[in-house]
């Protein structure tokens, strides 16, 4: 998958010569879009670039490979079961498999690490001490992700990840943020100066996310049909979208339409059973995870896409991806009220009070009554993406992070079968 932009070597600090090890933990890549779209600016930045990642279960399998010049390395990971108590074990296995593969790597100019977990600043950190410098690409805000995900208040597990979020900003020498709200936390909760935190906003691939003729069969032989796009966890709003369905056809009489909720997560089959204790079984179908084509199948198709992420700490300050693909696919949205959904979404969503499904049902009916506003709430979505929201904007502002890690510091010398990738299969 090629990069969205060309660029020379002079306008990225000197990216030919440099090496960037990119660290993963709760995807894999390229299945990770951020990632790989980071992944792809910085290689045409002259950047040779390592992803160091989980493997897969269905795709991004190999242990190792070379994808469009970026060289990945994987590792096996199964993922935590049954509540935080399996947290340790995974992230146990994770940071091992990094180490052993960073070695493998070899030096590097810069070490950049995702989140979650905020554990990978103690690689990063090890690599600090041979040279490299520390970018750290904060995806989420833990302890409020923790908070929102089990209900448990502010405990000793919550006091360790803000101790452990920390230890992170303190080690990172740039910050990457994905919004605004993420970038405050970070100056004003994690001490960094404000000229030391980057936001690089998340953004759909326009070439290779763009709509396709519409499909009236995947409407269930009803008029209209609704989409969810999105991981199925406890804080993503799964539940809260059923229940406003059940109120659509039961509170207000609308049987005119069929959902379709594409994704996978920890609380799928939970869902899946909520559906049909709710009576919606014939009316919702759930795909699980499914090909890039489908997916753009199905939104190309959508007349309302769903974005029912409720308000609670994390949601409140986070850019929901979802949201970002309706948006270039130009369909229009109803939203919970959050503060960064009416940033990325603006006047391409509709916006009912927060957490409240009977408003979020009702917004589903005026916007399945009014073709014309809908088509009005798709062009600006598509607007927004092609302008403010795109992903040129954040390759820059990747590449000027890169530029201030760097900055005065010589490329770090790296030689034998490591730094050619000779080792890794195509």
């Amino acid at each position: 998958m090629p990069g969205d932009t060309s660029f020379d070597d002079t306008s990225s600090g000197g990216g030919r010569g440099r090496r960037a090890l990119i660290l993963v933990e709760n995807l894999s890549v390229p299945f990770d879009r951020r990632v790989w779209q980071e992944c792809a600016t910085l290689r045409d930045a002259g950047w040779e670039v390592h992803v160091i990642c989980p493997r897969g279960t269905k795709r991004d399998t190999e242990p190792e490979a070379v994808i469009d010049g970026i060289r990945i390395h994987r590792y096996p990971l199964r993922a935590a079961t049954g509540g935080p108590a399996g947290y340790p074990r995974e992230y146990g296995s994770a940071l091992w498999h990094t180490v052993r593969l960073a070695r493998k790597v070899g030096p590097v100019d810069v070490v950049h690490a995702c989140n979650p977990p905020d554990l990978l600043f103690l690689p990063a950190r090890w690599l600090k001490r041979r040279g490299a410098r520390f970018v750290f690409d904060q995806h989420d805000l833990v302890p409020e992700l923790y908070l929102s995900r089990f209900d448990r208040g502010k405990d000793l597990l919550y006091r360790a990840v803000c101790a452990l979020e920390r230890a992170t900003y303190r080690a990172a020498d740039v910050v990457l943020a994905t919004n605004e709200s993420y970038k405050d936390v970070a100056v004003r909760r994690g001490g960094r100066r404000p000229e030391d935190v980057f936001v690089v906003r998340s953004a759909p691939d326009t070439e290779r996310f763009h709509p396709v003729p519409p499909e009236p069969e995947l409407k269930g032989g009803k008029p209209h049909l609704l989409c969810y796009l999105g991981v199925m966890g406890p804080q993503d709003g799964v539940d809260y979208a059923l229940r406003a369905l059940a109120k659509l056809r039961d509170e207000m009489g609308r049987t005119d339409w069929h959902a379709v909720f594409v994704g996978g997560g920890d609380t799928f089959d939970a869902m899946v059973e909520l559906s049909r204790r709710l009576g919606l079984d014939g009316q919702v179908r759930f795909t699980g995870r499914v090909p890039d084509a489908d997916l753009v199948r199905y939104l190309s198709t959508a007349d309302v896409c769903l974005s029912p992420d409720p308000r609670n700490p994390l949601n409140d300050v986070s850019t929901m991806n979802k949201v970002l693909e309706y948006m270039v696919m130009g369909r229009p949205i109803v939203s919970f009220e959050l503060k960064e959904a009416r940033v990325s979404a603006g006047d391409a969503a509709l916006y009912a009070p927060a957490n409240d499904e009977s408003a979020f049902a009702k917004l589903i009916a005026r916007l399945l009554d009014d073709p014309e506003q809908r088509a009005r709430m798709g062009e600006i979505g598509r607007e927004r993406i092609n302008g403010a929201l795109a992903w040129r904007n954040s390759q820059a502002a990747l590449l000027a992070a890169y530029d201030a890690a760097c900055r005065d510091r010589a490329p770090v010398a790296a030689d034998g079968p490591n730094r050619a990738g000779k080792r890794l299969r195509r």
